[in-house]
């Protein structure tokens, strides 16, 4: 069995077996509250830092302005509550329309 195998049945393994952790421990972990907003906070941390590194970075540089402003108009369409499509479809636009008239 290659290196390459034996990895990728590990990390099969792993990941079955946290899939398997949430139902086997439910209800008998019960976790403070003080635990859960930190795991909540926690969260929307990592997320935020995925979409600013998603939105302003391109092989290891600045992606340029068009990028980061079609984020933004996505960004305000969620926060108005536009449908999913609609989000996804003004922030292609407006990157479109940016890099369109020359803005990298």
């Amino acid at each position: 069995m290659s290196a390459t195998v034996a990895v990728i049945l590990a990390l099969a393994v792993g990941t079955y077996a946290f899939r398997l952790v949430g139902p086997v421990l439910h209800g008998r972990v019960v976790l403070p509250v003080r635990v859960r907003e930190l795991l909540s906070a926690g969260a929307v941390v990592l997320l935020v830092a995925l979409l600013a590194t998603g939105a302003l970075t391109e092989g290891g540089g600045f992606a340029g302005w068009a990028r980061p402003a079609g984020v933004l108009a996505g960004g305000v369409l969620a926060w108005r509550r536009a449908p999913f499509a609609v989000v996804v479809l003004g922030a292609a636009g407006a990157t479109a329309v940016l890099r369109a008239l020359g803005v990298e």
